[in-house]
């Protein structure tokens, strides 16, 4: 018996190759920085993934066993970056803004090639408009999109619409957020202008009704509410306030920075220890050197770096989530807390857990980033420009276990074989 069986396997392996014994991983990532906060790794290692899934990270993988091999020397391998505020409504709407109109972007073409794996729009769908935006981009992208929903029922449709407090249904808003939690993760306060806590307070009525958080994009009105009073009295911890380092003219938004003494005031240490989440949330006209430099220089780390990804951002001074997090890093923000704060920190803000990390068994999503070194100029909205001497780049992005993006080719082979 043992000589037939000896004899079956000689006869496979001549007949079909040693390639047709079954493979042990699909993909092996060979000496690769990991930086894996969720559990602690930061050190040179080797990642296997098999069906879509984290199957091994070791210091030594055979690629031999792999159907393809990326050799990540030099490079540095992450979770699936995770920018938690984006714009990717787009439509064909021109009077609509970021809710199905053309200043949104799709979302897969801006996506992958910066090493995001999933994405979520930060409120561009209201009730109202969220079958839409299911229908003609959440089913149709590649990337993963999730969804802050809207306080304002029509969406982020510019102009009087996110004005109108009495479209703002917080019972309504929580039952399509409960409908969809697999794809909602929290409610959205933009662009209004008066001078009522009534948005913010609906927001929050919606998201104690969902269990979800809370972004706020604040401020409008002249005088500028109050963030103390924000932080303290109307949010609750775990909810999100955006554009933290902006400085906007006219006097309609209360700084975190003061402009005068370039200290942080008190109470932001305050709001932070309460756990009110600081997320980036660049845009086009959200980011201030004056109030990042003070910010950073005095240790106060945003706790989620994002875009605020459309069309005026990203052909403006933010470019995408490799350029914040660029920004960041220059400003001197560690590179373990600047991978956290675009993986772990926003998985965890957003509740879900599944994301943004690399634990055996968990999803497959990862990016694979080089850290360039050269001469680049970083700017803010005003102009005013620094100098760094290293600029992220991402070389490779895997996606549910499947290489989508891959800038150099280094996935070998480039294409694997069909399974006969």
């Amino acid at each position: 018996m043992k000589k037939i069986s000896l004899l079956l396997v000689v006869i496979l392996i001549s007949c079909f190759g040693a390639g047709a014994i079954a493979q042990s991983y699909d993909i092996v990532i060979k000496g690769g920085h990991v930086i894996d906060p969720k559990n602690n790794i930061d050190a040179v290692m080797d990642v296997a993934i098999k069906d879509g899934k984290i199957a091994q990270v070791a210091a030594n993988i055979d690629g031999k066993q792999a159907a393809q091999t990326v050799d990540a020397k030099g490079l540095y391998v992450t979770p699936g970056l995770i920018d938690i505020h984006a714009h990717v409504f787009f439509g064909t709407e021109p009077d609509h803004y970021l809710s199905n109109g053309m200043v949104a972007v799709v979302p897969d073409g801006f996506t992958f090639r910066v090493g995001v794996t999933t994405v979520v729009d930060c409120g561009g769908a209201g009730w109202k408009s969220f079958d839409t935006f299911k229908k003609n981009i959440i089913d149709n992208s590649q990337t993963r999109v999730l969804a802050f929903l809207n306080i304002v029922g029509e969406g982020m449709r510019g102009g009087a619409y996110e004005q109108d407090i009495n479209d703002m249904d917080p019972k309504l808003t929580a039952i399509v957020a409960k409908q969809n939690k697999d794809i909602v993760v929290g409610f959205k306060v933009a662009h209004f202008s008066g001078p009522e806590w009534a948005p913010v307070d609906r927001a929050v009525e919606a998201g104690k009704l969902a269990n979800m958080p809370v972004i706020i994009d604040f401020g409008g009105n002249n005088p500028p509410l109050s963030i103390e009073e924000l932080f303290m009295k109307h949010l609750r911890p775990g909810d999100i306030y955006t554009h933290t380092y902006t400085l906007l003219e006219g006097n309609v938004r209360e700084t975190v920075v003061d402009e005068a003494t370039k200290k942080v005031k008190p109470f932001i240490w305050d709001a932070k220890k309460r756990g009110i989440i600081f997320d980036v949330g660049y845009g086009g006209a959200s980011f201030n050197f004056s109030q990042a430099i003070p910010a950073l220089k005095a240790g106060f780390f945003p706790n989620t770096i994002s875009t605020d990804l459309h069309t005026g951002s990203m052909n403006a001074s933010m470019k995408d989530q490799l350029g914040v997090m660029t920004k960041f890093l220059y400003l001197g923000m560690p590179l373990t807390e600047v991978i956290k704060a675009s993986t772990w920190s926003p998985a965890q803000v957003i509740q879900h857990e599944e994301l943004g990390n690399l634990s055996v068994g968990g999803i497959a999503d990862l990016a694979i980033l080089n850290l360039r070194q050269g001469d680049f100029g970083l700017y803010d909205k005003t102009g005013y420009k620094v100098n760094s001497k290293q600029k992220f780049e991402c070389e490779l992005t895997i996606k549910g276990g499947k290489i989508v993006y891959d800038l150099n080719g280094k996935a070998d082979p480039i294409y694997p074989k069909a399974k006969k």
